[in-house]
């Protein structure tokens, strides 16, 4: 975090807080960015040089920082849903605390209102693995290839584990390839729209996408950050069909151990799911040292 958002750091989340009014709606203001808009900031002044998405909440527009050069994305809300940016950056003054890099999060830079619309400027990254599928035509990925955003995505999860955030919206849409030509399937989870302490989710909470619904989430089960690691395994299964994990040149016998380190983040019933600093070691350690480690061998060391 650099020095353009102040109010974030150091706990200061209180400027962000005092924006919120419960109820408060803007639903007569329209949509007042352009390409070739000028967006200013207390720091900076942004360029739009095209929109790169939209969704309910607004839209993410690719952006030229005039004061460095520096291509950005901007997240910008739409005017009737002012408090989802609000909430995104209540969220991110928790988010902020974590080193971006180390863990796999998307970096945050700078955020301004403009005309009644919350921007939030993010670091430029590649692409979504969701349209890097769709270019792709869903051909399947390589069990190498997945299990490289598999633990991406498992230091992602450990991360906001430990600032005790829930995610609550991982698919493929919020996964990022960072720069696949130079870096190939390094990626970073983006999008904490909907991230929220796992304390304060209550039973019967709509949430998820639908194809990577949580059980526990579809069978109104109380909720905690467990079904992000369901979401992320329901993920990682979508990239490859389990009919051609063999055809990988991968040993067979890695590629079974992976399917099922897979079902135990599957489990239905949460108690069950494995938890996560054995999943995660057990993910670092023994999946890289399969050839070394006995299954059995491995839980012994790390019991």
């Amino acid at each position: 975090v650099n020095c353009r958002c102040p109010e974030l750091t150091g706990g200061g989340s209180s400027r962000v807080k005092s924006f919120i009014r419960p109820g408060r709606r803007m639903s007569d203001h329209k949509f007042e960015v352009e390409v070739n808009s000028l967006l200013p900031s207390d720091c900076a002044l942004y360029l739009v040089e095209k929109f790169l998405g939209e969704g309910t909440f607004g839209k993410v527009a690719k952006c030229r920082d005039l004061t460095t050069n520096q291509e950005v994305a901007i997240k910008i809300t739409k005017p009737s849903h002012r408090d989802s940016g609000l909430f995104e950056l209540n969220a991110l003054a928790e988010i902020t605390k974590l080193d971006a890099d180390k863990y796999c999060l998307i970096k945050f830079l700078d955020w301004f209102e403009y005309r009644s619309h919350i921007c939030i400027v993010y670091e430029m990254l590649d692409q979504s693995l969701h349209d890097f599928m769709n270019i792709r035509e869903h051909r399947p990925l390589l069990i190498h290839e997945i299990r490289t955003i598999a633990r991406e995505l498992l230091i992602s999860l450990k991360g906001l584990k430990e600032i005790n955030m829930a995610h609550r919206d991982i698919k493929p849409d919020n996964i990022m390839l960072v720069n696949q030509a130079s870096e190939p399937f390094r990626v970073k989870l983006i999008d904490f729209g909907l991230a929220i302490n796992p304390t304060d989710m209550e039973t019967g909470t709509f949430m998820q996408n639908l194809r990577y619904r949580a059980p526990e989430v579809i069978l109104g089960l109380p909720l905690d950050e467990h079904n992000g690691l369901f979401t992320e395994s329901r993920c990682c299964l979508s990239y490859n069909d389990l009919k051609n994990f063999y055809q990988d040149k991968t040993k067979t016998r890695e590629v079974k151990m992976f399917i099922k380190l897979l079902r135990r983040m599957l489990e239905i019933d949460p108690n069950k799911q494995i938890e996560f600093p054995p999943l995660f070691w057990y993910f670092l350690t023994y999946i890289h040292h399969i050839s070394i480690w006995t299954e059995q061998e491995w839980f012994k060391y790390n019991k």
